[in-house]
């Protein structure tokens, strides 16, 4: 597997597709959070998972705890992927994570995504400092128990809490000590997501990503907790193929 590879479980379409749809998981997640939205969507969007190291396949290799770090990497790995128009989906963490990777891919003039849509995470300029990355472990677990479920626990296992509190831990510490000061405004059109009953999210902040983008911004609410996505994965992916049915199609020219 190529260097930039390994950043991306790639979910392949019967002919040529028109646009990637690049998703980035939340905070203790990883690429299986999105496993069923290549067959929901429309066969010319391809789907590139981001992989982020510590969890699954590169378990071996330590987390990443700098947003700046990881932002960068992620644009790096996308290089040889610039072939076609890409669209960007970040969920909790993802969604910060996706927005940065979109502000150095524009800053260096490779375009940047036609699309960002971000879920479940406020602003980043209008985010509450927290800082449960310090907490004890229980503390820890509790504060990401309150926003929601996927389904089970798995906490409550002992081999799977050994396995996974040092990647939630770390993925905490990322976005809690992700505090940017003037971020910049995207030319891509933003659109904001949300549970309408995920505590974690507030409104107007979620609204203020209307102040990154010069392109056009909107927000689509759904029924459920902060983990909406995985109960209304069917209506999401039906909502995102719509918002990427206009979007230019055909391969670039470099």
């Amino acid at each position: 597997m190529t260097a930039s590879g390994i950043w991306f479980r790639r979910y392949a379409r019967t002919g040529v597709p028109r646009l990637r749809l690049v998703c980035f998981p939340h905070a203790g997640g990883n690429a299986q959070l999105f496993h069923g939205w290549p067959s929901r969507l429309p066969a010319d969007i391809e789907v590139l998972a981001v992989r982020y190291p510590g969890r699954q396949e590169r378990m071996g290799e330590p987390c990443v705890e700098s947003m700046d770090e990881l932002a960068g990497r992620i644009s790096e790995a996308l290089v040889p992927y610039g072939d076609l128009p890409t669209a960007f989906f970040g969920h909790s963490m993802g969604a910060a994570v996706a927005y940065e990777v979109a502000v150095r891919q524009e800053a260096a003039g490779a375009g940047g995504p036609v699309r960002v849509l971000l879920s479940g995470r406020n602003a980043p300029h209008r985010t509450s400092p927290t800082a449960l990355h310090r907490a004890a472990d229980d503390v820890l677990v509790a504060g990401v128990s309150r926003l929601g479920t996927l389904g089970g626990d798995p906490y409550a296992v002992p081999e799977l809490r050994e396995l996974l509190l040092p990647v939630l831990r770390s993925d905490y510490r990322l976005i809690e000590t992700y505090h940017p000061h003037s971020p910049v405004a995207l030319r891509a059109p933003i659109v904001a997501y949300q549970g309408d009953r995920d505590p974690g999210i507030a409104y107007e902040r979620l609204r203020a990503w209307g102040e990154l983008t010069t392109g056009g911004f909107a927000v689509r609410t759904f029924a459920g907790d902060h983990f909406y996505l995985a109960p209304r994965e069917a209506e999401l992916t039906a909502d995102i193929a719509e918002r990427l049915a206009p979007v230019p199609t055909g391969p670039r020219t470099r």
